[in-house]
């Protein structure tokens, strides 16, 4: 069977080290911060001016001033620091965030990802997805397969509006884990159930061995 969303966003965890800053994109990506393992010291940073967010509050504990950039209520730690979004932004174009786990609407065998654009919906901005995927040191996407209508993300070109050029180093889907190389993607894990054919069928992007 394919990766639940939750399941998506555990292997997604799995890309995490001790002492990394991490940037985690809205969808998927979110649920990525409640597979953390207690162990390891992972700091997340949101470009609306956060650095070291908490988990997601309990119900009635909510404090409307404590967003991430999903606009999702979120706590605070003890070393939680707060800033501008200039310096957010300083952060991340200076290369100091170490990995950035987003979602996407298509994403090329070249590593080229559309994700700031929704078809036939009304765009209130572009957001930090530019600034993140060109500034930080890797980009995993984290997404399903195929949209509603069954029809592949994985392409051999986007057809949306780009996000970033040759970006994207590792994609997480429900059927499959990519890594892109030269020449197309390649497929490093499958989800338990899923072939290698199911895989093909399902991608237009070049599946390279």
């Amino acid at each position: 069977m394919p990766w639940t969303r939750d399941e998506m966003a555990a292997r997604a965890a799995k890309e995490l080290h001790d002492g990394f800053y991490v940037n985690l994109g809205i969808g998927i990506p979110t649920l990525v911060a409640n597979h953390i393992p207690e162990d390891m010291d992972v700091t997340l940073q949101s470009e609306n001016g956060m650095l070291g967010m908490g988990p997601f509050p309990f119900e009635g504990e909510e404090d409307p001033d404590l967003i991430n950039a999903g606009k999702q209520t979120i706590t605070t730690l003890p070393r939680t620091s707060f800033f501008d979004s200039a310096t957010s932004f300083a952060m991340i174009r200076g290369g100091h965030i170490n990995i950035a786990i987003l979602g996407a609407m298509e994403v090329a065998e070249n590593g080229d990802i559309a994700n700031w654009m929704i078809p036939g919906k009304l765009v209130k901005g572009m957001g930090g997805a530019m600034d993140l995927v060109a500034g930080v040191k890797r980009i995993v996407v984290v997404m399903d397969h195929c949209n509603k209508k069954g029809e592949t993300k994985v392409l051999k070109a986007c057809t949306l509006p780009l996000t970033g050029k040759g970006v994207v180093n590792r994609i997480i889907t429900d059927l499959c884990v990519f890594d892109v190389v030269e020449g197309g993607l390649k497929v490093v894990e499958l989800a338990p159930g899923v072939s290698m054919q199911d895989v093909k069928e399902s991608t237009e992007a070049t599946i390279v061995a």
